[in-house]
């Protein structure tokens, strides 16, 4: 679960409970800001509070001032400076500004929507207050906006990075809520051991997947989702997409290849094949005799992971994570 799911969580909860709450949302940062825009922070009329704007900074300053939105003030954008000093003590080099848009919370059970059907977006105007959720199809909620505007909150979505939009009725703030990442692994081998936990401590949401049952069980993978289904048919019925990884690790043709194949044909945003330079390039030459051309196979990161120097599955599995990473952020590893 997310930092921003668990402000969600509380603040429908202390809803529930007839309390007054706000939300705070960074909505804009310059310099080496603690935060990113679509951080936020949930507080409640007797002042507790969940999530984080600034790691700390000015946290106490935005819960002061929240309570006069809970009391029936307007919405109000806040511009903070956070100093080299501030930041020092957060673990940032130097400091940055950052502006927060604070307002009442929206009901709960549009809160509990945003837990539960994603992709969405919250859009609020700044000025009012009023909000529209932003799905692929539709758009629910007080708020009017210009197509270009809803547009332009779906982009947002795909590139899952919450932003700023000027719409003709005024600046307005999306937030967006996307389902977890999530890392299919082909292969219940030693590294898989390692990486599985890792990534899931990264924040994806992790499938295993070995039709060798002495490998995939729940002994050596305490926690995780197990498919004991050939790779072929268990990424047909995970339907991997864009918010999805995949990794081949069981150096065995008959079980990478079918998966990478099935990951070539579609849209995931990580391909990553472990294997010696030389068992990669064999392998590119069979997925060519099978009709993938390089511009496809171009997509593979392998051998997977980058280059850290170390042997260890543990090692391997952090350099795998850190390129699978990078790659949701569209960086190429060299």
């Amino acid at each position: 679960m997310s930092e921003n799911d668990d402000v969600l969580n509380s603040a429908a909860q202390w809803l529930g409970e007839n309390k007054g709450v706000a939300l705070a949302t960074v909505v804009g940062t310059w310099g080496s800001s603690p935060r990113p825009p679509g951080s936020m922070l949930a507080i409640e009329e007797g002042g507790a509070f969940v999530g984080s704007v600034s790691g700390g900074c000015v946290e106490g300053a935005v819960v002061s001032e929240a309570q006069e939105v809970i009391a029936g003030a307007p919405p109000r954008v806040l511009d903070y400076g956070v100093s080299d000093e501030q930041a020092w003590e957060v673990g940032l080099a130097c400091g940055g500004e950052l502006k927060v848009f604070l307002e009442r919370a929206v009901p709960a059970d549009v809160l509990r929507a945003l837990l539960q059907e994603r992709p969405a977006a919250l859009v609020s105007h700044l000025a009012s207050g009023a909000h529209a959720v932003v799905r692929a199809d539709s758009v629910d909620g007080d708020l009017d906006l210009a197509p270009e505007t809803v547009e332009e909150a779906r982009l947002a979505l795909r590139d899952n990075r919450s932003a700023s939009i000027e719409d003709p009725g005024g600046a307005v703030f999306a937030r967006v809520f996307n389902p977890p990442l999530r890392m299919i692994i082909v292969g219940a081998v030693h590294i898989s051991q390692s990486l599985a936990p890792m990534a899931a401590l990264a924040g994806f949401d992790v499938t295993v997947v070995d039709p060798r049952g002495a490998f995939a069980t729940v002994e050596r993978f305490p926690g995780v989702t197990l498919s004991r289904q050939w790779p072929d048919e268990a990424l047909a019925a995970l339907a991997p997409d864009t918010r999805t990884a995949v990794v081949t690790l069981t150096h065995d043709p008959k079980l990478d290849d079918p998966a990478l194949q099935a990951a070539l044909g579609s849209d995931v945003f990580y391909i990553g094949a472990l294997g010696s330079r030389r068992t990669h390039a064999k392998r590119l030459e069979r997925l060519r005799a099978e009709g993938f051309g390089d511009d496809e196979l171009a997509r593979i990161y392998g051998p997977a992971g980058f280059d850290l120097g170390g042997r260890a599955s543990s090692e391997i599995a952090v350099a795998v994570l850190a390129e699978a990473i990078a790659a949701s952020h569209g960086k190429r590893s060299g």
